[in-house]
């Protein structure tokens, strides 16, 4: 019987993604020995510091990379915004997963809504971009860093560290957690991550491979997927630079939508685009053109200039 080892965080999301993966696998390849190998990475080890502050959402990726570059693990299962722009040379993402819920996750014990918030709130969110649109929409709520897997995340809030936080619904829901979800925020209130809401298969360039993981691919969501991702290449923004990017099926194909912000909120460019869904790459990196060219561009070279 075949090996196929997959490489995963010890996270309770990324052992439920991965166990996923490994089920969906077996049930359609019964030949294959599916097997896991747990790895701590040094996003998991730092929780004491902002993301941004240490090396970004990458921090999370590389060791599953190394795991697979020295033969130790033949797969890797990634929330895909999670996962840089930019794969090593030699790896690809070989499968994605059909699209969970994207939408950002507004939990509270005592206000029934975002906008029933009081003036001075305290709202808990990991994300750049969230912190980004929460400050232009909310000036007047105190936006504090929010770390840990999603128990510390959520025991934060019941013991009365936060009045509301934000997460992924598609992480709530994959654990259990729908029910502590008090409002699913509209994406025209919170734009998602790229690729938020999408499990993806990373894996070696190899023939054998991808043609093991084929049947478990989603076109649509590759597509919509696509068109995320080149927006973000072509942004280059930095890990401290809030971007978010939210494709779907439209009428004219696919319907791709832009931000940029600054880290205060006080500024913002949003923009959107629909095209053919053959298209789905170029109609990201157009829509990025679009964006840069209205201000971002300034926006984004003064952060990278601020990061060092």
């Amino acid at each position: 019987m075949q090996q196929l080892r997959i490489a995963t965080r010890r996270s309770a999301l990324a052992l439920w993604q991965a166990e996923h993966v490994a089920a969906l696998l077996r049930a359609r390849h019964p030949d294959l020995a599916v097997s896991l190998v747990p790895i701590v990475t040094t996003g998991d080890r730092i929780q004491d510091r902002p993301l941004a502050a240490v090396g970004g959402k990458g921090l999370f990726i590389k060791e599953l990379e190394v795991a697979m570059a020295e033969g130790r693990a033949d797969l890797a299962v990634h929330s895909m915004k999670d996962v840089p722009a930019l794969l090593p040379d030699g790896f690809v993402i070989g499968a994605v997963l059909t699209r969970a819920d994207p939408r950002d996750a507004f939990l509270s014990l005592r206000h029934g809504a975002f906008a029933a918030l009081p003036r001075g709130a305290r709202v808990g969110t990991s994300s750049q971009r969230r912190q980004s649109i929460l400050r232009a929409a909310r000036p007047d709520l105190e936006i504090k860093p929010l770390r840990g897997n999603v128990d510390t995340r959520l025991r934060k809030l019941d013991d009365g560290e936060f009045d509301a936080i934000i997460l992924a619904a598609a992480g709530l829901t994959r654990l259990g957690f729908a029910a502590r979800i008090t409002e699913h925020l509209p994406t025209s209130v919170s734009l998602p991550a790229i690729g938020q809401g999408v499990v993806g298969i990373e894996c070696r360039d190899d023939p054998a491979l991808l043609a093991r993981l084929a049947p478990l691919e989603d076109p649509t969501t590759r597509r919509c997927l696509d068109a995320e991702r080149a927006l973000g290449a072509r942004l280059g923004g930095s890990c401290t630079s809030p971007i978010a990017g939210f494709a779907r099926p439209g009428t004219e194909g696919l319907e791709l939508e832009g931000f940029v912000g600054s880290p205060d909120g006080r500024q913002a460019f949003h923009d959107r685009l629909s095209g053919p869904m053959a298209e789905a790459a170029a109609l990201g990196a157009r829509l990025a053109d679009r964006l840069l060219a209205a201000g971002a561009g300034d926006l984004l070279a003064a952060l990278r200039t601020a990061d060092g």
